[in-house]
């Protein structure tokens, strides 16, 4: 069990640094909400050790040795890893998700950059879905589909931080939009980190992120509708809150290098209705057939770490059924993308 004084200063840590998963984890049931600020305030801790420390890489290694502490059953005497390690412990917790956590924190040390919308996922994985995975651990779900869906909403939430703080991240050295988009729009990532523009091309590849993001949003509702049923309502304004984020950046035409997007508390309290709605109409409503879409490519390490079964339906099924679930899958996200394109040249 986590100590009582331990779980009050992981308590303080969300408070202080993690506004939206504060709102979000007042709707979880204490069996949940307790060990995932337990969770969340150790992941915070390694991120705030690699993001604000003067030795990113001796930071990661430190962090190595912590979590080997926590798998031992000997964590270092501090709040954050005696309650992570009680955490580990209860749940019996996979180690290749804190693992891979710390993975995608090494690659920030080394200032790691991405060719491709795809290895933007595979950092998004590490340092968001895996976070989604052990929240999963934490409610006992540990079926592959729904895995799936919640590293889906993991990847999703990334890319709209990614999104959000594409200026900041300039200003401060650091680069995360896929490198072969940039370099397509006549530019080097170095000269734009240099001088940092909201230029057509910069807000064309911020809604190529967004878009990418709804998708992903879209696809991991149906995933809820397999969590506990007194955590659904928490975990839908999770994925509203978030989302939220982009439909303020849009708003703001993708400017997000003069501003930064944000929701204010009452835009948070009308989410938390809407997604007490959608819990409940979770119930009665069939599960969509996206629940079975086979899990991002960048991800499948993650599922496949904790799922004590198989995906239930592999590319989609078989027969004529299974193949249009697929193509019209792709179809959309065609979609999405080309009305973000044509959406940004019309501005």
């Amino acid at each position: 069990m986590i100590h009582p004084d331990d779980l009050e200063h992981c308590r303080e840590v969300i408070r202080t640094g993690s506004l939206s998963f504060h709102a979000a984890s007042k709707l979880l049931p204490g069996s949940v909400r307790d060990p995932a600020l337990a969770l969340y305030a150790f992941c915070r801790l390694a991120d705030d050790e690699v993001d604000e420390g003067s030795n990113k890489v001796a930071a990661v290694l430190d962090l190595q040795a912590r979590l080997d502490l926590v798998y031992a059953g000997t964590p270092r005497n501090a709040p954050e890893d005696r309650a992570f390690a009680a955490v580990c412990e209860r749940f019996d917790m996979p180690r290749a998700l804190p693992e891979a956590l710390l993975e995608g924190l090494a690659w920030d040390a080394v200032e790691r950059r991405y060719e491709t919308l795809s290895d933007v996922r595979g950092y998004s994985a590490r340092v968001a879905s895996a976070v989604g995975a052990m929240m999963c651990v934490l409610m006992r779900v540990r079926d592959a589909d729904a895995l799936a869906r919640a590293c889906d909403l993991g990847v999703a939430m990334q890319l709209t931080n990614i999104a959000r703080d594409v200026g900041e991240d300039a200003r401060a050295g650091r680069i995360y939009l896929p490198l072969e988009w940039i370099e397509g729009s006549g530019m080097t990532p170095d000269a734009f980190m240099s001088d940092p523009q909201a230029s057509l091309a910069v807000r064309k590849m911020v809604k190529r992120l967004l878009a990418e993001a709804r998708r992903l949003y879209i696809r991991s509702e149906t995933g809820i509708s397999s969590l506990p049923l007194n955590a659904r309502t928490g975990i839908f304004a999770a994925r509203f809150i978030y989302a939220a984020i982009g439909t303020q950046l849009t708003r703001l035409k993708h400017d997000s290098i003069n501003h930064r997007a944000r929701t204010n508390t009452v835009h948070k309290l009308g989410l938390i209705g809407i997604s007490g709605l959608r819990s409940a109409a979770s119930v009665v409503l069939p599960k969509s057939p996206v629940l079975f879409a086979p899990a991002l490519d960048e991800v499948r390490f993650l599922v496949d770490a904790v799922a004590t079964n198989k995906p239930r339906a592999q590319d989609w099924g078989t027969g004529r059924t299974g193949a249009l679930l697929s193509v019209l899958s792709e179809l959309k996200a065609r979609e999405v993308n080309a009305k973000a394109t044509i959406g940004v040249a019309a501005e």
